[in-house]
C-alpha cells in the first residue's frame, strides 16, 4: 500500500525547524544529508550547510520530510492553504504535541472537545507550518 509523507520546505531554517520537531514527536532522524554532500559544483559555506534532505519517523509508519531551497532556487513562501494533521491515542500524548508545537507559534484553536473529538486543536508553529492535533479514541462519534 501506497503511503503519504508531509514534505516541508524551508529558506534556510529546516535544521532548525526540524530540531524543533524532534523535540515535540521524538525519536531520530533517519536521514540529514547536506547540498555540500552531493556532487558537483562547490558551493559556497551558507549553500553546503544547508539541508538537502531531512526525515524525521512520527508514530510506527509515518515520515515528516524536508529541505532547504536549493542553490540557485528561489526562496519559498509560506502559506495557509495546508496543514499537517497528527492522530493521537492519549489526552497526555494529545496535550504534549499541542504544548510543543505551539511554543512560540500562534494557537489559532485551543484544545478542546468537539464533535468529533474529546481534544482537537490547532496551531501555527514558529515556522509557519499549520498543524491540526487530534485525539483519536477509536470509538466511532
Amino acid at each position: 500500500m501506497a503511503s503519504l509523507n508531509p514534505y516541508l520546505i524551508f529558506n534556510g531554517n529546516c535544521e532548525e525547524a526540524f530540531n524543533f520537531y524532534k523535540s515535540v514527536f521524538g525519536g531520530a532522524f533517519h536521514t540529514i544529508s547536506k547540498f555540500n554532500e552531493m556532487p558537483g559544483p562547490d558551493l559556497s559555506p551558507a549553500d553546503g550547510n544547508k539541508i538537502m534532505h531531512i526525515a524525521l519517523p512520527i508514530g510506527d509508519k509515518d515520515i515528516l520530510m524536508g529541505s532547504d531551497c536549493g542553490p540557485g532556487m528561489e526562496h519559498v513562501a509560506t502559506g495557509d492553504n495546508m496543514s499537517i494533521s497528527i492522530s493521537t491515542y492519549s489526552e497526555e500524548e494529545t496535550r504534549n504535541i499541542f504544548d510543543g508545537l505551539a511554543a512560540g507559534g500562534n494557537i489559532t484553536m485551543p484544545l478542546e472537545k468537539t464533535f468529533w473529538s474529546p481534544l482537537f486543536g490547532m496551531v501555527k508553529d514558529k515556522f509557519s507550518v499549520n498543524w491540526m492535533i487530534s485525539y483519536d479514541t477509536g470509538e466511532a462519534s
